[in-house]
C-alpha cells in the first residue's frame, strides 16, 4: 500500500466505499437499527417534521465555528 500515493490511497478507499453502498442491500439489518428505524418512523409520524436539508445543517454548523 505504501507504494501509492495519498490521493491514490484516498481514490482507492473511495472506490471500495462507493462498491459497498452500491450493494447495500446484502447487508442486512440489525434488530437494534431496524428498532431505531422504527422509533424514527414513529416520531416523524408524530411531529411530522422532517428536519432539514443537510447542506442548510452543514452551512449552519460553519456559521457558528
Amino acid at each position: 500500500m505504501q507504494e501509492l500515493s495519498i490521493l491514490e490511497r484516498i481514490k482507492l478507499v473511495e472506490d471500495i466505499w462507493d462498491s459497498i453502498a452500491a450493494d447495500q442491500a446484502s447487508l442486512p439489518l440489525t434488530e437494534e437499527q431496524k428498532a431505531e428505524l422504527d422509533r424514527r418512523l414513529e416520531a416523524y409520524s408524530v411531529d411530522g417534521n422532517p428536519g432539514l436539508p443537510a447542506a442548510e445543517v452543514i452551512e449552519n454548523i460553519r456559521a457558528r465555528l
